[in-house]
């Protein structure tokens, strides 16, 4: 379980990162990101390439960064830059 939350939080940091949106979201946020981005990723893309914590990453790195691009459209979080 802990395990889960600590790669959940990696995955939704690192999709963060990847749309510039990773400093609007709390530590929170990226591990809700992470844990439903990896749903996401998984059920569209399958579980195909590494895994942790029973999560394939490269599948749910990919459902996080549409995760969080949707949320940001939606929620009109805008890039900080």
């Amino acid at each position: 379980m802990i395990w889960s939350l600590i790669v959940g939080a990696i995955i939704g940091a690192v999709a963060g990162a990847i749309t510039n949106r990773g400093e609007s979201m709390g530590w929170i946020s990226n591990i809700l990101a992470g844990l439903i981005g990896s749903a996401i990723g998984q059920g569209i893309l399958g579980h195909w390439g590494p895994s942790l914590a029973g999560m394939a990453l490269i599948p749910s790195i990919i459902g996080a960064v549409i995760l969080v691009l949707v949320v940001s459209a939606i929620f009109g979080v805008k890039n900080r830059r």
